[in-house]
């Protein structure tokens, strides 16, 4: 699906140009939102461009599907509701029950939330793994495992997975390697050049930008599994909307300027993080001293806008420092152009409380926004008292 006229162009003119090409009624240069349900057919079967039915394609949605394809050099992209719509769709599509998956240890509650207590209940098996550890990867691999999930940078621990590694084993193994890319975007990190099978997106964050949609993405490196995945979410339904199509689009086009800003502003705040004396650690693959640093600079263009630590004093420390702060807003979901701070263990992950991957309790996480770093620096100093 991706636009072959921008197949060869840097990221920053494809994120800008492909799928987007001029309207042919009037000549828009912006893609229409095309707010409608059904189309008028010439004849029985007679479908202009293949449209009939808005569940099935639509204009808006298509251009932003060509557009993912084209950033993440995929066969197909898939828009949908929310980045759990397509991760549902995607576990349908693949696995029958009885079948299982190595999940990783550090990975966001949503997912492990739709592994542990819906998927579950339809026979699928899991188990968890370190996936900086391509030898225990390997060793979590049953006859019945179809897929291996990964998230790099991970949520919210910041841990680094070696693609290209993780690739071989799950290519020798004959099962298919999930990346999700979330945290890093298309920009920073193109899974499926390095050998993954599947890319899984929330474009509510980073690709949308603006705190103002939600929505869901899967790109594929196969034009077969596209196709069936592509069944799968005409069958299921949870597709994206067109207006909330047009928002992604119109995010993804400064994705490259705002996450240069993001990784200058939370290199920053890492820094001052690093040397503040109620900080016991920082998590941000930038770091040299970060054990996936190396891995890191190698597979990603930059390290991204998230950034944890944890702070002396336990618990109720670090939610004081989350009540405290005034420029970050405390809220969850992250990516968005201002910058946010939030609790791990009793916001976004505390469905994984108990598990083997709870989060520690003393765990803060930042999205660092676009703001002015200096701003942003004297609010976490404040802050952190």
């Amino acid at each position: 699906m991706s636009d072959e006229h921008t197949t060869h162009q840097n990221f920053e003119t494809r994120a800008i140009h492909a799928g987007n090409t001029a309207d042919p009624l009037t000549g828009a240069v912006v893609p229409p939102i095309y707010q409608v349900s059904t189309y008028k057919q010439d004849g029985v079967g007679g479908l202009r461009g293949g449209y009939e039915y808005s569940r099935s394609a639509n204009p808006t949605r298509t251009a932003l599907e060509e557009n993912l394809a084209a950033l993440e050099g995929g066969r197909r992209g898939l828009a949908f509701a929310s980045g759990l719509a397509a991760e549902d769709c995607l576990l349908r599509a693949l696995l029958v029950p009885g079948d299982h998956v190595v999940i990783p240890n550090d990975a966001y509650g949503g997912t492990f939330r739709l592994f542990a207590k819906v998927a579950s209940r339809w026979g699928v098996q899991w188990s968890v793994a370190d996936t900086s550890d391509p030898a225990a990867v390997q060793a979590a691999i049953t006859d019945r495992t179809k897929a291996v999930w990964v998230e790099t940078p991970s949520n919210p621990l910041l841990g680094i997975t070696d693609i290209a590694a993780l690739a071989d084993v799950s290519r020798t193994a004959g099962v298919k390697l999930v990346v999700d890319n979330t945290f890093a975007s298309p920009y920073l990190q193109q899974p499926l050049t390095l050998g993954a099978d599947v890319v899984v997106h929330s474009l509510t964050k980073y690709m949308g930008g603006h705190s103002d949609v939600v929505g869901g993405a899967l790109v594929t490196a196969d034009a077969e599994l596209g196709e069936e995945l592509a069944y799968h979410q005409n069958a299921m339904g949870a597709v994206a909307g067109p207006f909330d199509s047009w928002i992604v689009l119109r995010g993804i086009k400064t994705l490259a300027v705002r996450m240069d800003r993001h990784g200058e502003n939370a290199a920053k705040v890492a820094e001052m993080l690093s040397r503040h004396p109620r900080v016991t650690r920082v998590l941000y693959p930038g770091l040299p001293e970060h054990p996936g640093h190396e891995i890191a600079a190698k597979q990603m263009r930059g390290f991204g806008g998230m950034v944890s630590f944890r702070v002396e004093g336990g618990e109720e420390a670090a939610v004081a420092v989350c009540d405290r702060a005034r420029l970050f807003t405390l809220g969850e979901s992250l990516g968005g152009v201002e910058s946010l701070i939030e609790h791990p263990g009793r916001m976004t992950h505390a469905s994984v409380a108990g598990s083997l991957l709870e989060v520690p309790a003393d765990l803060v996480r930042l999205s660092v926004g676009i703001e002015n770093a200096d701003d942003l620096l004297a609010d976490l100093r404040q802050a952190l008292g």
